[in-house]
């Protein structure tokens, strides 16, 4: 079954505040019965805004929250008293989301930073007084700009989840294996296809206390660019790795086929990821003897590769000290 806790897609409708209307107040007290005007500026509506909050991981909390709506600027008052403003709306999402006009498909924002904020639905502009609207031949204006409406758009938030490494492989080649070995993420693991349906994020030890993260993205099929399989679903996760871990079994049939089937399906989904770092990890390497690892390494793909085994933990130093020089070019 799929975490029900992890949702990386949410559709929402955001509606900023009006401003409020601004006065067409006179003034007027027991010494000055006809004073000049004084009416004060409306409050502007309140914003709707998106702000990352590095205690998420998971849309799952705005995933019933369907309508968002800021606060409506207050009117303007006399002796030139500006209206408060609306009540702004925030909206706290995880580290790694965009946010996407629904109708357009226009990028609003992408938030990457903890505390980073971004307006993505303007409140309107408080109206106004009419003070700004005397003048010299205009000494008593009676007119007061009503306040700016609000927007009301739907957007579409989207989490691409941010990681230095992006395992990616058949179902079942191991990587779930392999991020609960080298870290302390719990995956679920199982003899079948498919056993990830959800990203899965590990925090690596490496030496001298330092770290990096590694993700679990769920397999990849042929096909995969149209949606076959898990699909379009998990593919964008792998945008944000700086480095992308393929894992390909010992006992494949074709190692560099599958591996070049894996770089196909990423490349026909974004031509961007052709270009980052690539390493090549054949897993499951215990089952091999020197004879057939010479063999092997015949006809492999020209990228940095390793020989390694997740459950004998064999090669997985080497394959951390690989990733952190990666990492750090």
């Amino acid at each position: 079954m799929a975490n029900p806790n992890f949702v990386d897609y949410v559709k929402i409708n955001c509606r900023s505040g009006n401003g409020g209307p601004g006065s067409a107040h006179f003034l007027r007290s027991r010494s000055e019965a006809k004073g000049g005007p004084d009416g004060g500026d409306g409050g502007r509506g309140g914003h709707v805004i998106a702000r990352a909050n590095k205690q998420l991981w998971t849309l799952l909390h705005l995933k019933y929250t369907k309508h968002v709506k800021a606060g409506h600027g207050e009117g303007g008052g006399g002796s030139l008293r500006t209206g408060a403003n609306g009540k702004d709306k925030v909206l706290e999402m995880p580290l790694g989301t965009i946010v996407k006009n629904a109708e357009t498909g226009e990028l609003i924002c992408e938030v990457t930073e903890d505390g980073q904020e971004y307006i993505i639905a303007k409140g309107g502009m408080g109206g106004r007084g009419n003070d700004h609207f005397k003048s010299a031949t205009r000494q008593a204006p009676k007119y007061a700009q009503p306040g700016e409406e609000g927007i009301e758009e739907w957007f579409i938030l989207e989490l691409k989840i941010l990681a230095d490494v992006g395992l990616v492989g058949f179902p079942n080649a191991g990587k779930s294996t392999l991020l609960s070995v080298i870290s302390a993420a719990k995956p679920e693991i199982a003899d079948y296809p498919f056993t990830t349906l959800t990203p899965n994020l590990g925090m690596v030890s490496y030496r001298d206390n330092k770290s990096f993260v590694v993700a679990d993205i769920p397999g990849i099929i042929e096909g995969a660019h149209e949606g076959k399989g898990l699909g379009l679903r998990f593919l964008r996760h792998i945008e944000r790795n700086s480095i992308l871990l393929f894992l390909v079994p010992a006992d494949s049939d074709d190692i560099k086929k599958e591996y070049n089937i894996l770089l196909n399906e990423l490349g026909q989904y974004n031509r961007e990821l052709l270009d980052k770092s690539k390493i090549l990890a054949i897993s499951k390497s215990d089952l091999l003897d020197e004879e057939l690892k010479t063999e092997i390494k015949q006809d492999l793909p020209d990228i940095p590769y390793l020989f390694i085994s997740s459950i004998a933990h064999m090669g997985l130093m080497e394959l951390k000290d690989l990733i952190w020089v990666k990492l750090n070019i």
